[in-house]
């Protein structure tokens, strides 16, 4: 899951590679061990049958604020509420461990992430992230 969302990140910002081994270090970093990328971060997946169809972290809390990261379901997934659930369970997972906020940043071009972020109650914040196209939106928990 996590290479096939740094390849289609990638290809998206115009920077295509042809395999996760020519991904950044900091990207091939999370494929290829993501228990020590994510070892203090909870990662929530989503299955059919069995296969995984979506994941999404939820980084551990800092002054009252978790981040959503990575979210991603699988193409053939896609317009069944996966990526919703997650994001519904990102948000009971952040209530249980008491924080406020949740915040995460998504690439102004996925317009339909932004409205489906925007439906489950975020809002567009002042960045945190100096990357052009980023958007930054938080959400009270």
């Amino acid at each position: 899951m996590l290479a096939a969302y740094h390849l289609q990140t990638q290809a998206e910002k115009g920077e295509a590679v042809a395999d996760a081994d020519r991904l950044p270090d900091r990207y091939r970093a999370e494929i290829l061990d993501p228990r020590a990328a994510f070892a203090d971060a909870v990662v929530l997946v989503a299955s059919s049958r069995d296969t995984v169809v979506g994941c999404l972290v939820v980084t551990a809390p800092v002054a009252g604020r978790s981040e959503v990261k990575r979210l991603w379901t699988a193409p053939a997934f896609r317009g069944q509420g996966i990526a919703s659930s997650l994001v519904c369970a990102a948000l009971a997972h952040a209530a249980d461990g008491g924080v406020s906020t949740l915040r995460l940043s998504v690439w102004q071009w996925r317009a339909g992430a932004i409205a489906m972020y925007e439906r489950l109650g975020f809002s567009v914040t002042e960045s945190w992230d100096e990357r052009d196209q980023l958007v930054c939106m938080e959400r009270a928990v």
